[in-house]
């Protein structure tokens, strides 16, 4: 170790390294593997990477004011400071809680199950040709070309990758092959009989998660499916934090991006061909959609532009990128088909989701949601069809809530309060003890707090009931409500939604009804007009949908009109997989929908605040009786 170095040891994993002095604690243990939640990206202001550091004064710099309001006073006496803040001088050992590490996710990689015609660009035929004579020589492409006229691909042409082994490779099969055509061209010569060994991947790149089916190309069956959490949330949690990493860090930061993604797509496709022990060679062709800024970092396209006025994407329409230019462990000359977008950040996986679900052909109104840190939503019919995106942001995934977390094990996931008692009963993903609060749970607990009269239509706590419970309280000049006891959770302290827990989700929830508020009056469509609301993604799939319209998340629709679909952005990566006319469909639909943006709207603002209420200011549609106030304890015991 050289004198400008330094050690940094991470527990409890053991793992070690040698470091540049002034190094982040957070570059230290992305560069080791060591992942620790950092929902901003490393920007200092998610609070969500603390760690405890074993140091000696002059080791690390000295904390920070940000620090200071992030971090608990108990926590700063112990040793606790944010990764992404603390510089490293000498060596250290740094202990990561568990809290702050990246752990297994729930994810939703199941979708709806869509019939088509099995009719994919790639085609795999088995040809057993003659031996070349002196009398009649020709070439050894020409006598392929030859072979496949005769099968009707009359326009077949070689990728050059083939044609360099092509000459061996015919002589030793003895002139007996399979020959793999994409769209007409020869992409891959094997030696023997192996049409039936023809496989596609489809991948949805999600900001968070990512979804991956192995595909028989033959049947069109999904024969394994894997997921991932995107390894790119070490990097920002929500788009716009990983643009301005890479405006900030340049191209070096896109590399840091792509390499990250590509990584867990090529682990996935590991998995997936192990699972029926194939080989990556026998993938001839992948698809992937993800929205605009996901479908930019796969490709390493500079995303900077899109995050300014007027959110121009630099391509519309589908692209394809052979395998081996983006690195991805498939046949050498396997083609990746990347989903056209809609505009804005409304990218691909919102293509995939209208495709998948038919509101494009419909010829009832449809409204969906497909919710996650960005939120897309699509409204109309076959007559007419606009979309907009909602920075809904990553607070249900935990970002800026005191106790948030993703859903993973020890995240409560369901709420329930008895509004005669204001006593809480939850349910743990994993069933073991609380550690914090995933998204469901926010939105349950507001709903349930609302209806129980903690909080008021503006979402602030009713003070006068701290008279009748321990659970409302002022600690550290905050109200907070409790919702596991200290001795109830896994990290022997209250888990509890403080004041500004509530505003982060109230802006969360408002940001996705302006979006479905502005689509609907744009379009003139009364919540009556619209037959059924398609709720898409991950997240969705595990909202409480009665919760969701109680805090005014979703449009006022009875409860039978809501409709859980899955993850449709992964089931339209497939149908664009095996179907030539759902590619064309695709294309079809990225040119129809009208894409609209929420910033240029004149009354954005105004109705952005309106969603701010819970459920909505404009109470004219929640009627309120005596009998209601009743019934959802507005009135304070006496």
């Amino acid at each position: 170790m050289n004198e400008n170095s330094i050690e940094i040891v991470f527990e409890p994993f053991g793992k070690k390294g040698q470091f540049k002095r002034g190094i982040t604690i957070l570059d230290a243990a992305r560069s080791l593997g060591v992942e620790i939640t950092s929902i901003c990206g490393g920007l200092g202001v998610c609070g969500k990477c603390k760690v405890r550091v074993i140091a000696q004064p002059g080791d690390i710099n000295i904390i920070t004011s940000t620090e200071k309001k992030l971090l608990t006073k108990e926590e700063i006496e112990n040793g606790y400071r944010l990764a992404c803040l603390t510089r490293v001088f000498s060596n250290i050992k740094v202990y990561v809680p568990e809290r702050s590490r990246i752990t297994h996710q729930r994810l939703q990689v199941e979708g709806l199950e869509i019939t088509v015609k099995t009719d994919p660009m790639i085609k795999k035929v088995y040809l057993e040709l003659s031996p070349p004579r002196l009398e009649s020589v020709s070439a050894d492409d020409l006598m392929l070309k030859y072979a496949l006229r005769s099968l009707g691909f009359s326009e077949a042409d070689f990728d050059y990758e083939v044609i360099k082994d092509l000459p061996e490779l015919l002589r030793q099969s003895r002139w007996k092959v399979s020959v793999v055509l994409w769209n007409g061209n020869i992409i891959s010569v094997e030696q023997g009989n192996t049409v039936e060994r023809c496989f596609g991947f489809a991948c949805d790149v999600g900001s968070t998660k990512l979804a991956g089916y192995l595909v028989d190309l033959n049947t069109g069956k999904t024969v394994a499916v894997t997921s991932r959490i995107n390894p790119q949330i070490q990097y920002g949690d929500d788009i716009i934090s990983r643009i301005s990493y890479v405006t900030e860090k340049g191209f070096s930061g896109l590399k840091d991006l792509q390499r990250s993604v590509i990584s867990a797509i090529n682990n996935m496709i590991d998995e997936v061909c192990n699972k029926l022990s194939i080989h990556p060679e026998e993938i001839y062709e992948l698809s992937f959609v993800g929205n605009t800024a996901m479908q930019l970092f796969l490709l390493g396209i500079y995303p900077k532009y899109l995050a300014y006025s007027p959110y121009q994407p630099p391509r519309k329409s589908a692209l394809i990128v052979k395998s081996r230019e983006l690195g991805i462990k498939a046949n050498k000359c396997a083609r990746c088909f990347i989903m056209p977008v809609i505009g804005g950040f409304v990218g691909g996986d919102q293509v995939a989701v209208i495709i998948s679900t038919q509101i494009h052909k419909s010829e009832e109104i449809i409204m969906e949601m497909d919710i996650g840190t960005n939120t897309e939503i699509a409204l109309g019919n076959k007559d007419k069809l606009m979309s907009v995106s909602c920075a809904s942001g990553p607070a249900f995934e935990g970002m800026h809530i005191k106790y948030g977390m993703r859903a993973s094990d020890g995240a409560i996931e369901s709420i329930s309060i008895d509004p005669a008692t204001f006593d809480v009963k939850f349910k743990v993903i994993g069933n073991v003890a609380p550690v914090g609060l995933c998204g469901s749970a926010l939105i349950d607990a507001l709903a349930e707090m609302l209806r129980a009269g903690i909080i008021d239509w503006s979402g602030a706590f009713n003070k006068e009931l701290s008279k009748f419970t321990k659970r409302l309280r002022k600690r550290n000049n905050q109200w907070e409500f409790v919702i596991a006891w200290k001795d109830e959770s896994g990290i022997n302290e209250d888990i509890v939604i403080t004041q500004n827990d509530i505003r982060e989700i109230q802006k969360a929830k408002a940001a996705i009804r302006t979006g479905a508020e502005i689509l609907m009056r744009k379009m003139g469509v009364k919540e009556d007009n619209i037959s059924s609301l398609l709720i898409a993604g991950a997240f969705g799939n595990y909202i409480n949908p009665e919760s969701a319209r109680t805090i005014g998340m979703y449009p006022e629709l009875p409860i039978e009109k809501y409709k859980f679909v899955g993850n449709a952005a992964g089931t339209g990566a497939r149908l664009v997989l095996i179907s030539k006319d759902m590619r064309k469909e695709a294309e079809d639909v990225s040119q129809k929908v009208e894409y609209l943006e929420l910033a240029a709207e004149h009354d954005f603002q105004k109705v952005y605040v309106d969603s701010l209420y819970l459920p909505f200011r404009d109470l004219s549609r929640y009627p309120i009786t005596v009998e209601h106030l009743k019934k959802f304890n507005y009135i304070i015991r006496q």
